[in-house]
């Protein structure tokens, strides 16, 4: 529907009873819902290029949606991370370690990726065992469900707790971005760059209306209370690829800590502060500077890698096409698994399933 002149977005506006989406009367925050790129087209290097680790913009798009199914995306090779998961063996009691990197929304593409790499079968339920599962954050947002991709990851921990494994997720800054929505509407914070809000912020970055009218308390609960960070078989694992994590703490404790009292006290721009970090992106992508802060995290935090998400792999590689070669339809990103970089101390893991890329579950270690 298109808005009239001076009139800003439906907002959703928090209340004790649920809430609603209401048409607010014009505001310095209320901003239009940009339109979406047309499917097959990414965003241009040098133009609409995604934020750098100096800062996130809130009146600009973090990244494109192009969508999924995009015409004349080829079909991936399976690489040795996509193999399905082995038995575990008396040798490795805990069972195997997987990881999943950024969802957004997309439930179908995640449910095939998991059935592919064998941790659920063919009705999404466990079938994995002792198997150890890590989603990385980014559940929600530019996809079409983004509380399904909620509710699926919820049940999974359930079902492979009773099978003695488990399922676990971080905390991405796509979650801070839908809680602090939720939480605080169009209340003006100060991002920095002139006068924003978490509404704006959200609808701007591809918040669904439809996700936001099926949250419960419960998925809110759920998502406050995610860790930010963890070590498993030597794997520091995050959601962003950005150095702030060090500014809330010397430990993965008391790091975790922090970020869920920050989250408790319900204060808007302390909320705004933790996403406005956790979007920053590529501190380790630089090839000098780069491996240099990699090991500052891995020195504080422990572990011999960084698995992350958040930054997609094209963009880390600088592998975007341009709008006209984009278009010819045979140019997408080819993405067959993660990225190894900064001297093989930091692992990519968003495939770009926005941008028709792939949604990535692979197994720890990888085979490099």
């Amino acid at each position: 529907m298109t808005q009239g002149a001076g009139q800003g977005p439906a907002r959703w506006q928090p209340t004790d009873m649920g809430g609603g989406f209401v048409t607010p009367r014009p505001t310095l925050t209320s901003v239009p819902t940009p339109p979406q790129p047309h499917v097959g087209h990414a965003a241009r290097p040098g133009g609409n290029y995604p934020p750098d680790e100096d800062g996130y913009t809130p009146t600009v798009r973090d990244l494109p949606v192009i969508g999924s199914g995009a015409a004349g995306v080829a079909e991936p090779t399976p690489t040795l991370v996509d193999t399905a998961a082995p038995s575990a063996s008396e040798a490795d009691p805990l069972g195997p370690l997987y990881v999943v990197g950024d969802v957004h929304g997309y439930l179908d593409e995640l449910r095939a990726a998991l059935r592919e790499a064998g941790l659920v079968d063919a009705e999404d339920r466990w079938a994995a065992g002792n198997t150890r599962l890590w989603f990385l954050g980014d559940f929600t947002d530019r996809g079409p469900d983004g509380v399904g991709v909620i509710d699926l990851v919820m049940r999974l921990s359930a079902e492979a707790a009773a099978a003695g494994g488990y399922c676990k997720a971080l905390l991405g800054n796509h979650e801070l971005l839908i809680l602090g929505a939720r939480r605080f509407g169009d209340t003006p914070v100060d991002s920095g760059a002139g006068t924003a809000s978490f509404q704006a912020a959200w609808l701007l970055n591809g918040g669904q209306r439809s996700d936001m009218e099926r949250l419960e308390e419960h998925h809110l609960q759920w998502m406050s209370r995610l860790d930010a960070m963890t070590l498993a078989d030597d794997h520091l694992l995050l959601h962003s690829d950005t150095s702030a994590y060090l500014e809330y703490g010397e430990t993965i404790g008391a790091v975790n800590d922090a970020i869920t009292d920050a989250l408790e006290r319900r204060d808007a721009d302390e909320t705004w502060d933790l996403f406005r970090k956790f979007t920053k992106r590529f501190a380790f992508r630089d090839e000098e500077v780069g491996p240099q802060v990699a090991r500052e995290l891995l020195d504080a935090y422990g572990g011999r890698r960084i698995v992350h998400g958040h930054s997609p792999i094209p963009y880390l590689l600088g592998d975007v096409p341009p709008v006209e070669d984009d278009a010819e339809g045979d140019k997408e990103p080819q993405i067959t698994g993660p990225h190894v970089y900064a001297d093989g101390l930091a692992v990519a893991m968003d495939g770009g399933v926005t941008m028709a890329g792939k949604l990535l579950v692979s197994r720890l270690p990888l085979g490099n």
